[in-house]
């Protein structure tokens, strides 16, 4: 279940990634295009895919972070630290 969620997280994230690059380059929203939309302008189902884009970015952030403290006593190099005896 959590891989499929990473997955979707992923997938979501780099739609909302590709979209506002392309927002940035050449003034172009695709998530809006895509629904029918103009530049700039939204509906349901592209609100639906903001909302959803920006679920995952807050997922996302709560994985680093899990998987931050799941590490924190691993070395620089991603090596178990020793443990003293």
């Amino acid at each position: 279940m959590q891989k499929s969620l990473n997955a979707l997280a992923g997938t979501l994230l780099v739609v909302g990634g590709l979209n506002w690059g392309l927002v940035a380059i050449a003034e172009f929203d695709l998530v809006a295009w895509v629904f029918g939309e103009q530049f700039g302008a939204t509906n349901a189902a592209s609100r639906i895919v903001y909302g959803l884009v920006g679920l995952a970015a807050v997922y996302a952030i709560g994985a680093l972070l899990t998987r931050r403290r799941a590490h924190a006593g691993d070395d620089v190099r991603g090596h178990a630290a020793p443990v003293a005896r």
